[in-house]
């Protein structure tokens, strides 16, 4: 049976309201949202990334290489630690899922904005469920360097 999900959640918002839609710019440890400026502040995020539950990061710069949070793996119903890549973790969406997630990622990196989407997902080894997915470019100077954000079931889905 495909699971159910009463209001999904699709959009897309400025970098400057990264706050409101989720902790990533405590994580940056800075007062301001402004864009990351420099490799220093990159790596500051790399050292507390990985300690959020549902953390994940996409390097762009490293062949869309992925670096994820224990609680994603359990999400996806993959073994934690597995090497996994884009385009096999891509491949679990939902076709819809899929498309929009595509969608807002290119906006997201063309656009320098932050999303928020609710996707299906359909991992091998468990039953369909919805997650949140949010996510936010970092920035060094004018180039976008990665997405970082978090992932979460949402209630009920699994």
């Amino acid at each position: 049976m495909k699971p159910t999900h009463p209001l999904p959640v699709h959009h897309s918002w400025p970098l400057y309201e990264r706050e409101r839609f989720f902790e990533l710019g405590r994580l940056h440890g800075a007062d301001t949202l402004d864009a990351v400026t420099n490799s220093a502040d990159v790596k500051a995020i790399d050292r507390f990334g990985p300690a959020l539950p549902g953390w994940w990061e996409c390097d762009l710069a490293d062949d869309n290489r992925l670096n994820w949070s224990n609680e994603v793996y359990d999400i996806f119903a993959l073994p934690r630690g597995a090497a996994v890549t884009r385009e096999e973790t891509a491949a679990l969406y939902g076709d819809g899922s899929r498309a929009a997630m595509e969608k807002l990622r290119a906006y997201a990196i063309k656009h320098r904005r932050g999303f928020t989407l609710d996707v299906e997902i359909k991992p091998a080894t468990a039953a369909p469920r919805w997650m949140r997915l949010i996510a936010a470019p970092v920035c060094i100077d004018d180039r976008i360097v990665k997405l970082q954000g978090l992932k979460f079931l949402v209630s009920g889905s699994a």
